[in-house]
């Protein structure tokens, strides 16, 4: 038994996400923490909403609302999507909850008092029509190293550089196409020089890493500046600092703050629980894994600032120091940064109406038909392209026609014939290979899921169910009515295998895997779901929605025999076929 922590990206509170958000972030987090659970780990899967930050101030004065109004509704919005989805988070929370404040500002002013928080004049870039601070990301220009034209202010996504707003040939506003003002102002910037050696140090233990992420990672350790962790402006965590804190124009950078979120999280759940310092077992080195999923657009944060501002407050940069109250904090294990989806040849794009959000999508389709897309299909090492007819056609010919025709046909003969769960007699040896192999699963289709092979796990998965669905038809049990003993038999022997195939696929389809386990004439808990709770903020701040939920029953990842004389039902279908139709009204709602 392990302590495993599923650190899941935080989705930004500025609107609705689509479903090449959760693609990145969602659905490979679950699957991974549903495995490990049901292997026996103690998993804490923890996230929320990111609630700081200029772009929440500009999308709220478009929709003539405050920052935290704005924030609130999207808040609900995304936890329910989250939900519909069946993420089992152990906690989704917010940025905007009084734990997460007090809890950034110790880590800086630890990070500050162990002289890794330098002040330092800068070019700070202004809009001039508004007044407002422009972040580093909402500025555009050419790349000076590459000439890539679409560079942003904090990093060129061409060429992997570090940028700052300055450096960039014709910068431009992002939100309304201007040339920005730059002007004299003071803030503090983490200093990553003296973190280099360290964060070197370990980026070359992490061996196992995915190549492009390991990769990406250890080259930006060639030019490490410092960087800004503080911003002009007026929604965020106040600056912990005396002369700081008081200053209404001055803020914790969104970024640096929205990473602390994952021990902060870890912290509220902790404290929801009734035992204020059982996060420790998750934080603390050498005892727990920490695993972290995102899309590839957020690798720096993780494998560079995130770990930094680790190694700032445990003292283990070139300028020494000591850990602060919560003591020596553990550094990730892995990031596992997904590739891009795009959706019919095109990038996602909300503004240019590229898009299908996850609430619209989840009301017209099954959430397992979405999950199983992105796991077998998704952008797990490569960007993937979502189209209409590809969804259509996986949806049919492999949930449909493969696993939920299985399942049907199983249940339904063994109902029709026997009524419940039939007695095996002897077993050949096609019964014992197939048993065998289907068995096998367990060590397979597991290993490959713990090291985030999503897609070769879940099509290891459907290959066995194909094993089974081979042996029904060679052994045609519909054609043995006069040899009940053997009919039987096969179908004790299909029932075990599809029973044991549903556990082999539950982390990648939970709704459908507690079906199926009805299906087979069970009455308890297979796959435990999460729930939406309205709660009070721990320390006094206004309310607000969390997901969270018991994962502790279910079913664990092992083979259980089938019980014989369990009554069995007639079966209904697990999925739905999806007609022709679909993919035409689908590309016309894209278009219009």
């Amino acid at each position: 038994m392990s302590h495993v922590l599923a650190a899941v990206a935080w989705p930004y509170a500025n609107g609705p996400r689509h479903i090449g958000h959760v693609s990145g972030f969602g659905v490979p987090s679950d699957v991974f923490s549903r495995y490990m659970r049901m292997a026996g780990h103690d998993v804490l899967m923890v996230s929320g909403t990111d609630e700081h930050g200029t772009p929440i101030l500009v999308q709220a004065e478009k929709e003539g609302v405050t920052p935290r109004e704005l924030a609130d509704r999207y808040n609900r919005m995304i936890v329910e999507d989250l939900h519909a989805l069946g993420l089992s988070y152990d906690l989704f929370t917010r940025t905007t909850t009084r734990n997460h404040y007090a809890v950034a500002q110790e880590l800086f002013k630890v990070c500050h008092r162990n002289g890794y928080m330098i002040a330092k004049v800068t070019q700070g870039a202004i809009s001039p029509s508004t007044g407002r601070t422009l972040p580093d990301r909402y500025i555009e220009g050419t790349c000076p190293i590459c000439g890539y034209d679409s560079a942003r202010g904090d990093q060129c996504d061409n060429c992997g550089n570090q940028l700052d707003p300055i450096d960039l040939i014709n910068p431009r506003s992002r939100i309304n196409g201007e040339t920005p003002m730059f002007i004299e102002t003071e803030h503090f910037f983490l200093d990553l020089p003296a973190l280099a050696d360290a964060l070197g140090e370990w980026l070359r233990t992490r061996t196992d890493w995915r190549p492009n992420v390991l990769r990406f990672s250890l080259n930006l350790l060639e030019d490490l500046k410092p960087r800004a962790m503080t911003r002009d402006i007026d929604w965020g965590i106040p600056v912990p600092l005396e002369g700081w804190e008081d200053n209404p124009g001055k803020r914790l950078y969104v970024w640096f703050d929205a990473v602390i979120g994952y021990l902060s999280a870890s912290v509220e759940w902790a404290r929801r629980t009734g035992d204020p310092d059982a996060w420790r077992k998750w934080w603390t080195p050498e005892v727990s894994r920490a695993f972290y999923f995102m899309g590839k657009d957020n690798i720096t944060f993780h494998s560079q600032i995130w770990p930094a501002e680790l190694l700032a407050y445990n003292g283990e940069g070139a300028k020494g120091g000591e850990p602060g109250k919560m003591g020596k904090l553990a550094l990730p294990t892995e990031v596992v940064s997904s590739e891009f989806l795009t959706m019919e040849g095109k990038k996602f794009s909300s503004s240019r109406s590229v898009v299908i959000y996850v609430r619209d999508f989840l009301a017209r389709y099954d959430a397992d038909a979405l999950r199983y897309f992105i796991a077998v299909a998704g952008p797990e090492s490569n960007d993937t392209d979502f189209t209409w007819a590809e969804f259509r056609r996986r949806n049919n010919d492999e949930l449909v026609a493969g696993w939920g025709n299985l399942v049907n046909r199983s249940v339904s003969m063994a109902h029709k014939n026997f009524g419940a769960v039939p007695p095996a007699g002897e077993l050949t040896e096609d019964d014992q290979n197939l048993l065998a192999a289907v068995r096998a699963g367990f060590e397979s289709v597991g290993k490959l899921i713990e090291r985030h092979r999503q897609k070769a796990a879940i099509t290891e998965a459907m290959r066995i169910v194909g094993e089974v669905n081979k042996y029904v038809s060679d052994q045609a049990p519909w054609k043995l009515k006069d040899d009940r003993d053997r009919q039987g038999t096969v179908l004790h022997v299909t029932l075990q295998a599809v029973s044991d195939c549903n556990t082999l696929l539950s982390p990648f389809l939970p709704h459908s895997a507690q079906k199926v386990h009805e299906l087979l004439g069970n009455k308890d808990l297979h796959t435990p779901m999460p729930e939406i709770r309205e709660v009070d903020d721990l320390d006094g701040g206004p309310g607000y929605p969390i997901l969270s939920g018991d994962y502790a029953g279910g079913a664990k990842w092992r083979s259980v025999p089938v019980e014989v004389g369990r009554e069995l039902a007639a079966p209904k279908p697990v999925f739905r076929k999806l007609d022709e139709s679909i993919v035409e009204e689908e590309l016309a709602r894209l278009a219009g």
